[in-house]
């Protein structure tokens, strides 16, 4: 009897060579609000607002554009406890003009005050193990001793012990954000400007938080540099899966830029992880507005096959074989189905590649003979059209399968 292959099994290194699944780190579940981080849920989108927390109106605007943009999760920053508490007001102003949004305070500079304050406020409070505590040094420069290292570890855990003990019991996350270019000065004399140093700061952390029986913990080990981004993300799996920890990861490369670069930055970071199995969460770092944040993110997955939450175009670059302005009718076909969700749709130049390359596809509009397109549901030609008419046609066949809705 034939032993079917098991899809949900771990490949084995032949099968490996032509497994498409990405296969996800396992991780804890981490609530946000109505939003949960790992434990198997989609890889959830966040972006950062760049307003003022004081200016409420503002805020409460912005972080509803985000959400509406199809942002999960919204951090704010938090410099104050006139902002922590500025943050009340934004939370119920939210929930009683728009709908509750997960919402993380962003504490940074020694903000222990702050974050106690804000954490009755939001869903999770984000700090900085590099900036949340001074490491102030009795005496001497250069190399920590031992006694110094473990005393000033000490004042750490009594400066995070409170937060921590009012988010366990509220039942609220934390995120542990270590930036390569914000290390404590202790951890950089003792193991350099490193992402080993970047991952033994986030593992103090964690361990003075298990210590305390708290695990709603995200992870994150931002740089602006992909290289290092990619070895510390990578260090950092590989030393909780030695440790026993199972907490998800939040991925991006910090101060990414604009415009082109910046999409390619970010993408070659957050996709290179997200494509072995690492992170969670992601939040693309754009010098732009925050809503053009989004559907990067969104790309990013859907091109991995991590969300679906648009329509996936397969069109061929164009040759001397193509039977028609292939751009211009991309272009139409796009601008028709765009608002669909979830639908594969190719666009061919010719016969010579069209079927088999779109053989994937829910549909297809393919160039056959010169003035005709030739429809096709999944590998199956359904008619031919004159080409004028060829997009009101595919837009009537996908009416006809019921699965066409209004924009």
């Amino acid at each position: 009897m034939q032993t079917l292959p098991n899809p949900s099994a771990t490949p084995t290194p032949a099968d490996a060579l032509t497994d498409t699944t990405i296969h996800r780190r396992k991780t804890r579940p981490v609530p946000v609000g109505s939003v949960t981080i790992g434990g198997g849920h989609p890889v959830a989108v966040q972006s950062m607002i760049n307003e003022d927390t004081l200016d409420v109106d503002g805020s409460v605007a912005a972080i509803r554009r985000l959400h509406e943009a199809g942002c999960e999760i919204v951090r704010v920053t938090v410099p104050s406890m006139a902002h922590a508490k500025a943050l009340a007001v934004i939370k119920q102003k939210l929930a009683d003009t728009y709908q509750p949004v997960p919402l993380v305070a962003d504490v940074h500079h020694n903000g222990m005050k702050i974050a106690l304050e804000v954490a009755k406020h939001v869903d999770k409070v984000r700090i900085n193990p590099g900036l949340y505590v001074f490491e102030n040094r009795k005496s001497g420069s250069g190399a920590y001793t031992q006694a110094e290292f473990e005393e000033i570890g000490q004042k750490i855990r009594e400066t995070l012990e409170p937060l921590v003990v009012s988010l366990r019991d509220q039942g609220k996350s934390m995120r542990i954000g270590v930036n390569h270019g914000s290390l404590a000065e202790r951890m950089l004399f003792t193991y350099g400007d490193t992402p080993e140093g970047m991952v033994e700061s986030a593992l103090e952390f964690i361990r003075i938080c298990e210590s305390l029986d708290y695990r709603n913990l995200v992870i994150s080990m931002k740089a602006s540099r992909v290289p290092v981004m990619l070895a510390a993300y990578r260090l950092m799996a590989k030393r909780m899966d030695e440790l026993g920890m199972d907490y998800p990861l939040h991925l991006g490369v910090t101060e990414a830029g604009d415009g082109e670069y910046g999409r390619i930055k970010s993408t070659a970071g957050i996709a290179t992880l997200l494509a072995e199995g690492i992170g969670d969460t992601i939040r693309v770092s754009l010098t732009e507005a925050p809503e053009k944040e989004i559907p990067v993110c969104y790309s990013i997955l859907q091109a991995l096959g991590l969300r679906k939450t648009m329509v996936e175009y397969v069109a061929c670059p164009s040759c001397g074989r193509t039977l028609f302005n292939l751009e211009e009718v991309l272009h139409k076909v796009r601008a028709a189905t765009n608002h669909l969700t979830g639908l594969d749709i190719a666009v061919m130049g010719c016969i010579v590649n069209g079927p088999g390359e779109m053989a994937d596809a829910d549909y297809g509009y393919v160039g056959k003979t010169p003035g005709y397109i030739a429809l096709y549901r999944g590998r199956d030609e359904i008619k031919r059209v004159p080409e004028d008419q060829g997009v009101q046609e595919l837009i009537n066949l996908i009416k006809a399968d019921g699965r066409w809705v209004d924009p």
